[in-house]
């Protein structure tokens, strides 16, 4: 077509095709391992991850991943691998066909070397290992899952129409492994079996990355309640008004502040959190889970197990912004609060200032008496040099004329004072 395309165009279709289900032929085994670096893994350097994945695939003479890939998929050995880079952790699912010797066998991890997995750029989140087998029949299923799970914990649902019914306690054995089970009607395709495990792997990551945000409500619950109460004391002064207010606005600063750090510090794993809360309840959803044999599904696991940790996490993170915003209000009614105190400082300020302008007024009119009457004694003197020759001519005494005098010199003074002032005014 005579039209350019975006640059991008061709990437992000493709992207929605790059990570397909893998085909399983039942019976077969998956072992399952997400790995992440313990701080900052959304920052940290994929390259080493891709790295990693090399030196696996080295090990076994496979072909390698593009450069930059944040999937691969392809053969090791007798098996296949399944590789995927996240925002925060990368999986590695290796589908082995047919059953070991044992179910559940931790001999099957042996996949992955030991002196690999010391190398990892990371430590590990979760490891699982799912056993799929043939559904003989209802009796078979409930047997096994017995024998293979704890009973308390245990999940167990039919799944996707009845085709498949699925099992997991949600414990980590003595391996160290998560354990889960899928047992596969004859009619089930290749396809469907590959979603059913590659939702069971998400289940369980996705679950367990949830989880790190309840760890962290559980570090910040005694230094928010230490805020808390701190808070509300400074609330109680602020109220009381037997502390400065000047002090008290420094304290509710100082709490903000580390309310304002805590929420920085946290806005990351809480927004983690509630992403992977709701892949969990979108990957359950979609295998459209019916009741087994009067256990519990899935669903039912996470309402019971998940949940109430969910819901802490988010109240906490609630409380957090709450007492974020109760600090804010707080320091902006006391900020009011000084003002206002500060404007009836400076009201004062102004009265006294005006009533020493007014004390400054009066003296200055008293001085400018005084000096009317120090400036006329000067000019009747000086007059009464002038005039003595006069006096003789009059037949005037130097003191009449003097006296005669006295009145006019003090009228021109004063008024000449009055213009003086009344241009400078």
């Amino acid at each position: 077509m005579p039209i350019s395309d975006h640059d991008l165009r061709y990437r992000l279709a493709n992207e929605l095709h790059a990570r397909p289900f893998p085909f399983l032929t039942t019976p077969c085994r998956a072992v399952f391992l997400a790995v992440k670096r313990p701080d900052d893994a959304a920052s940290r350097d994929r390259a080493a991850d891709l790295a990693h994945l090399t030196d696996l695939l080295d090990r076994h003479g496979a072909a390698h991943p593009q450069p930059g890939a944040t999937h691969f998929s392809g053969e090791i050995g007798k098996h296949s691998i399944k590789w995927e880079s996240h925002t925060e952790f990368v999986t590695y699912t290796v589908f082995l066909s047919g059953l070991g010797q044992r179910p559940f066998d931790p001999t099957d991890f042996d996949i992955f070397p030991d002196d690999w997995l010391q190398a990892a750029p990371g430590v590990r989140m979760t490891s699982a290992m799912i056993q799929v087998e043939r559904r003989i029949s209802d009796e078979d299923v409930a047997a096994k899952v017995s024998d293979w799970f704890v009973p308390e914990s245990l999940a167990v649902s039919d799944v996707l129409d009845g085709e498949v019914v699925i099992a997991g306690d949600f414990r980590i054995d003595s391996a160290g492994h998560s354990r889960f089970a899928a047992f596969v009607g004859e009619q089930t395709g290749e396809r469907r079996v590959g979603r059913v495990v590659q939702r069971l792997c998400e289940i369980e990551t996705y679950k367990t990355m949830s989880m790190l945000g309840f760890a962290r409500v559980r570090e910040l619950a005694p230094q928010m309640s230490v805020i808390d109460a701190e808070l509300s004391e400074l609330m109680v002064q602020m109220t009381s008004g037997d502390d400065p207010s000047e002090a008290t606005l420094g304290g509710l600063l100082r709490v903000s502040a580390e309310l304002e750090s805590l929420s920085a510090q946290s806005a990351f794993r809480f927004g983690a959190t509630g992403a992977y809360e709701a892949l969990v309840s979108q990957r359950v959803e979609v295998l459209r889970e019916e009741r087994f044999g009067g256990r519990q599904t899935f669903a039912e696991f996470m309402m019971r197990r998940f949940d109430p940790a969910m819901r802490t996490v988010k109240s906490s993170e609630r409380r957090l912004e709450a007492m974020a915003d109760r600090a804010i209000r707080a320091g902006d009614l006391l900020r009011t609060r000084v003002e206002v105190e500060r404007s009836a400082q400076n009201q004062k300020l102004l009265e006294s200032m005006d009533k020493r302008a007014d004390m400054q007024l009066r003296l200055q009119e008293t001085v400018e008496g005084l000096s009317v009457v120090a400036i006329s004694y000067y000019a009747v003197s000086l007059a009464g040099y002038l005039l003595y020759p006069l006096a003789e001519l009059v037949g005037l005494s130097k003191g009449l004329l003097q006296a005669a005098v006295t009145l006019p010199v003090v009228v021109l003074v004063w008024l000449a004072i009055r213009r003086i002032r009344a241009r400078m005014e």
